[in-house]
């Protein structure tokens, strides 16, 4: 997705290579999960949360603060009791931004294969238990897909038309105030076959 902050009021950050380089480690990446998913939180609950220590947590926190992808909330907490919050609610890069850059390249592809990952672990957990969810759950989540034939500059504009409807139930209040609203995944994936590209 391109940076999408100068059309949409939604704090988006367009990865440079020194963010991406950071954010490209195990911990990084699932303490800045939990911080966009669930909100500011302590060094010490997110050390909980993720079954590691305080200490590195507390290390990799100020990694990612050091690059502007967290922010230490100063009106939260008191005395030595810090909280986090993620500084943006999403990240975004085009896969071509770092072609001169081999370590940010492999840190990109790395991250990709951390978000398919989860992308897969998260349908999995919901599949496992979907038949002890409610009703009105188990009709109105899907799991699907669909095969286009599109050139490049359509398969671009058709992602761009997704995210655009995606950002406008995020960002819209009204749909999280509502009755029974709970936090969704919507993944976008969308490539062509490699057998085409032969």
């Amino acid at each position: 997705m391109d940076d999408e902050s100068s059309t949409v009021p939604h704090r988006i950050v367009r990865l440079n290579a020194l963010q991406i380089r950071t954010l490209a480690h195990p911990l990084r990446a699932r303490l800045l999960g939990l911080l966009r998913a669930d909100g500011p939180a302590t060094a010490t609950t997110l050390a909980r949360l993720l079954d590691t220590n305080t200490g590195a947590t507390s290390y990799h926190l100020r990694q990612l603060a050091d690059v502007g992808l967290v922010v230490e909330e100063a009106d939260l907490g008191t005395g030595r009791q810090r909280f986090w919050r993620a500084a943006h609610d999403a990240s975004t890069w085009r896969p071509t931004d770092f072609d001169d850059d081999p370590d940010a390249r492999a840190a990109a592809q790395w991250i990709e294969n951390q978000q398919l990952q989860l992308m897969s672990e998260q349908a999995e957990r919901w599949l496992a238990t979907q038949q002890t969810a409610p009703r009105e759950w188990r009709e109105a989540a899907t799991i699907s897909d669909a095969m286009l034939t599109l050139a490049p500059d359509r398969l671009r504009a058709l992602n761009e038309e997704i995210w655009d409807l995606v950002m406008k139930y995020r960002q819209d209040p009204v749909y999280a105030d509502e009755s029974g609203a709970a936090q969704v995944n919507v993944f976008l994936v969308s490539f062509p076959r490699a057998e085409e590209l032969r």
